[in-house]
């Protein structure tokens, strides 16, 4: 499960929008979007490095945001 509450707020911090995050990733925005509100498949682990490379996120932020139980 993916803590979005958390990622949500980490993009409005660090200046990103969904909309970059989805480019520098490859995905479709509305996608990415759906993903956010839990409404899609969860993130491939190729896309979560894109995001902690692009956002960027340090190892503990992208821990607590992707390895949530």
């Amino acid at each position: 499960m993916v803590d979005t509450l958390k990622l949500k707020e980490l993009l409005i911090e660090k200046n990103m929008t969904q909309e970059k995050v989805a480019a520098a990733i490859g995905m479709d925005c509305s996608t990415f979007s759906r993903k956010l509100d839990n409404r899609g498949d969860l993130f491939t682990i190729g896309k979560i490095q894109k995001m902690v490379e692009t956002i960027p996120l340090s190892k503990e932020e992208a821990a607590s945001i992707f390895l949530t139980l």
